[in-house]
């Protein structure tokens, strides 16, 4: 490709100099004859004779040529070239009868005298509006052309030396690209060897570090899915035992107690059924937070909200709580998946309504950065605020109130930062907690790295 750049630009830049060339050289022949008759005008009197072989002289050497200046009838006044033929007619040339003739003339032609080809330029002198000489300039056509092959001669050099130096400029280049695909290769078989903790370096191009930073995620995706399943196996396999045992020995004793309290324990042991099949959905959800396929949308929060809020009114309702909604958003979008958005809002207010006492009210309060659910419950400690996220852990409140897993916090952290946002919880001023969800940019200024994040995610 670069070979056939410098071919490409080379040739016609040297037709192109070519061409200028020998304009400049008629262009400056006329030019020069021009002025040579100009100033010959006032010099042809005998007496001014010494004057008018310096002028011819100077004028010969600037354009590399040779100047005759011939009177009226043809005959040679000064020859720039010698004496030799000062005197001789040259009326028979037909340049120079064509300048006595008042026309000027440009031709290239053969010498016979010289036995070369020559470039001729004469024009007239005249004086008063009359035609009183000639001035004739020739120049060798080979010494321009001459000239010129040296011209091009450096362009060729020149085209070498570029397409050399393009050649070791794209040796090094090409070094440079490929280095970071080989290290790239080097950690993906660390990688396929089973070192999950292997990371690429970003280095390289754009879209070299764009690669690196893709087989990362790849990489975190693949770690994270592995330890989901790990974490799903050991916590199942340690929660699940609680509840079936439980079931168990409630069903024992239903058998030997009296037939009036059996319809009692039955129900007890049906709801810690019940307890089993939340525990088990919950932890479902947890094993996949980290490995769905997103489908984000822009989303109207006060309407996710409302909705949110239509859900759990009836529940509210029995536990003789108030459920309202302060919506500040003026008509918010934002830019997320809504199922994921419902199910984070949904364990907010669930967690609120299961710590508030009776006539109490939950507020939930839409702002323009985040939500943000409002209890009058106990409260939460400074110290557990952050260890309320683990998996069922439920904190001071928890263990002393009403039974739950433990795991709906931890589903609206895992759901939230999938998609860029965040959830917390702290003490509220006066008594109560309230646990706020950040979210995402409007779809109009949401960062870039979110698109490429839900692009490959």
């Amino acid at each position: 490709m670069l070979l056939l750049a410098v071919v490409a630009l080379g040739v016609p830049l040297a037709i192109s100099l070519k061409a200028r060339v020998n304009a400049e050289v008629r262009t400056q022949s006329q030019a020069q004859a021009d002025l040579v008759a100009a100033t010959a005008a006032d010099l042809l009197a005998p007496a001014a004779h010494t004057e008018l072989t310096t002028l011819a002289q100077t004028a010969a050497r600037s354009v590399r040529g040779r100047i005759l200046i011939v009177n009226g009838s043809g005959t040679v006044m000064v020859d720039s070239a010698g004496p030799a033929q000062v005197g001789a007619s040259y009326v028979s040339r037909p340049e120079i009868r064509a300048a006595l003739r008042a026309r000027p003339v440009q031709v290239q032609r053969s010498s016979r005298t010289l036995g070369q080809e020559i470039l001729a330029t004469a024009v007239p002198i005249i004086r008063h509006g009359r035609t009183v000489g000639a001035v004739r300039v020739t120049q060798s056509v080979a010494a321009v052309q001459s000239a010129v092959g040296r011209a091009i001669l450096g362009l060729a050099i020149l085209a070498l030396v570029v397409l050399t130096l393009g050649l070791l400029a794209g040796t090094v280049i090409a070094a440079q690209v490929v280095r970071p695909i080989r290290r790239l290769e080097q950690i993906a078989r660390r990688v396929a060897g089973g070192d999950l903790e292997a990371r690429a370096k970003l280095e390289g191009s754009r879209e070299q570090r764009s690669l690196a930073v893709s087989f990362n995620e790849m990489t975190d995706r693949i770690l994270r899915l592995l330890r989901a399943q790990r974490e799903f196996v050991a916590d199942a396999s340690h929660q699940l035992r609680t509840p079936l045992t439980a079931m168990r020995l409630r069903l024992e004793a239903a058998r030997a107690v009296e037939s009036d309290q059996v319809g009692s324990e039955i129900d007890a042991a049906v709801a810690e059924v019940d307890r089993l099949s939340r525990t088990v959905d919950e932890l479902l959800v947890l094993s996949g937070a980290g490995e769905r396929q997103f489908v984000a949308e822009a989303v109207d929060l006060s309407d996710v909200l409302r909705t949110a809020l239509t859900r759990w009114r009836s529940q509210a309702a029995e536990a003789e709580i108030a459920l309202e909604l302060r919506d500040e958003s003026a008509g918010r979008r934002v830019w997320l998946p809504r199922q994921d958005l419902e199910t984070a809002v949904d364990a907010l207010i669930d967690n609120a309504l299961r710590y508030s006492p009776r006539a109490s009210t939950v507020t939930v309060v839409s702002g323009p950065d985040r939500v943000e659910v409002q209890d009058e419950g106990p409260g939460v400690l400074e110290e557990e605020c952050e260890l309320v996220f683990e998996r069922f852990h439920r904190g001071e409140a928890g263990r002393s109130g009403p039974p739950g897993s433990g795991l709906g916090l931890a589903i609206a952290r895992e759901l939230a930062r999938a998609w860029g946002g965040e959830v917390g919880i702290a003490a509220r001023p006066g008594g109560g907690t309230i646990a706020w969800l950040s979210l995402d940019s409007d779809p109009e200024s949401r960062p870039a790295e979110l698109d490429e994040h839900f692009a490959r995610a």
